[in-house]
């Protein structure tokens, strides 16, 4: 190898390394801001609750914040995976402060959604001003809309691995390099490691037993993550319902999040009780300790498939850690396995089926409950995955791999809503 080929590539290192260093800190930097700002909201909203019956002109004011400045950005997570597929035009960066005003809305007066939209499109927004100041390629873009999503993933959830995984897994490693492996894992560390220097801490869920692994206990696994994967099914279709009941019925988008508040509103206020709103962390807390009703898991994926159809703003992982962490603890009064493994195991099972990542899931479940129930977390996350339908949260996402070979092969024999 001569100099000249050595010093190109020590250039191209360098560069990206600099690359991932500017969106590390600054997609960490903005997750640190907007974890501490959904906090406060949420503590806003939790002493005045009241504050409920606003929810209907928050809405109003999102949808037409986003029809006057820019209706495309309005697809969120779905524009990253648009924009990877098909590089056609920059992401705009004013896709970050959107989403990041529209969901501390959302939040403050009482709309059910997750967070991770939010960071996962603020890193996205960030990542692609590179584009223009390094002159990149399109080839080269792919790889910044991976870093965009490692970055605001890993930082938002304190799960580097999981989000350098995540990344590159949405998209199934389709037109991958050795670039977007190496720097995915470089830029989620330096976000992580971002957050933790703003002192933002993250909640810490822990499962205390982990039982001997046996055919029994492998019978039970398989029937719960069956369920786990059933109910990521109806997450999906349920945000995909709302959606398009609201698309196709109001025609004018500022009116349907401000329509969407009235119902919620008033549901929220028919049903007395605030549990289902939010991201509902005390509840996912609560799950791994106390048995949950079996209709709380159904009662969230209601009112998230509502907010977010309706037109408000976040995203939908939490509320599927929601999901599968309150439909595990439910099961634990006729599953012989201790509640606090089924409780994670739903936890990242349903998102593992919603989102088509059984590998990124599982190593999540690692970094979150530790390594010893590791075994039960993958089976879990891979039979949710195949369990979930061939359609996810992500519309734009491409469904590949041995889960698109499962689903043709079922929509041959007459299938085809699955």
């Amino acid at each position: 190898m001569n100099f000249e080929k050595i010093k190109q590539i020590m250039l191209i290192t360098l560069k990206w390394t600099f690359i991932c260093c500017l969106i590390g800190i600054f997609s960490g930097s903005a997750s640190a801001f907007f974890l501490v700002s959904l906090e406060f909201v949420t503590q806003v909203r939790n002493h005045n609750n009241w504050i409920i019956w606003f929810l209907p002109f928050g809405g109003l004011l999102i949808g037409y914040g986003y029809f006057y400045f820019d209706s495309k950005i309005a697809k969120g997570n779905n524009l990253l995976l648009e924009e990877y597929n098909k590089p056609e035009k920059k992401i705009p960066f004013l896709m970050a402060p959107l989403v990041l005003l529209g969901t501390l809305i959302t939040h403050l007066f009482g709309g059910s959604a997750g967070r991770e939209g939010t960071a996962v499109q603020m890193g996205g927004a960030i990542a692609d001003l590179c584009t223009n100041i390094f002159r990149l390629n399109h080839a080269e873009r792919r790889t910044l809309i991976i870093l965009g999503i490692s970055a605001g993933f890993a930082s938002v959830f304190g799960t580097p691995l999981a989000g350098a995984i995540f990344a590159l897994e949405v998209i199934f490693f389709y037109k991958i390099n050795f670039r977007s492996i190496v720097c995915s894992f470089l830029v989620a560390y330096i976000a992580y490691f971002t957050v933790e220097f703003w002192e933002i801490k993250h909640t810490h869920y822990s499962i205390p037993a982990v039982p001997e692994m046996n055919f029994t206990a492998i019978f039970w696994i398989l029937i719960a993550s069956i369920l786990f994967g059933l109910a990521a099914l109806l997450f999906a279709r349920s945000t995909h319902f709302w959606g398009k009941l609201f698309s196709t019925t109001i025609k004018y988008p500022p009116l349907r999040p401000f329509i969407g508040g009235i119902i919620l509103s008033l549901s929220i206020y028919l049903i007395g009780t605030t549990k289902y709103i939010g991201l509902g962390v005390p509840m996912i807390v609560d799950a791994f300790s106390i048995h949950n009703a079996p209709y709380d898991f159904l009662l969230k994926i209601l009112f998230t498939g509502f907010t977010l159809g309706a037109g408000f703003k976040g995203g939908e992982v939490t509320p599927l850690f929601f999901v599968g962490a309150t439909l595990g603890s439910a099961l634990s009064v006729i599953v012989p396995l201790p509640i606090a493994l089924l409780a994670g195991m739903g936890f990242v099972a349903v998102f593992s089926g919603a989102t088509h990542t059984p590998i990124a899931c599982t190593v999540m479940g690692m970094e979150l409950f530790g390594i010893e129930s590791g075994v039960f977390i993958g089976i879990a996350c891979i039979i949710a995955y195949f369990f979930s339908g061939s359609i996810g949260i992500y519309k734009s996402q491409i469904v590949r791999g041995p889960k698109s070979i499962l689903y043709q092969s079922i929509r041959k024999k007459g299938l085809k809503y699955l």
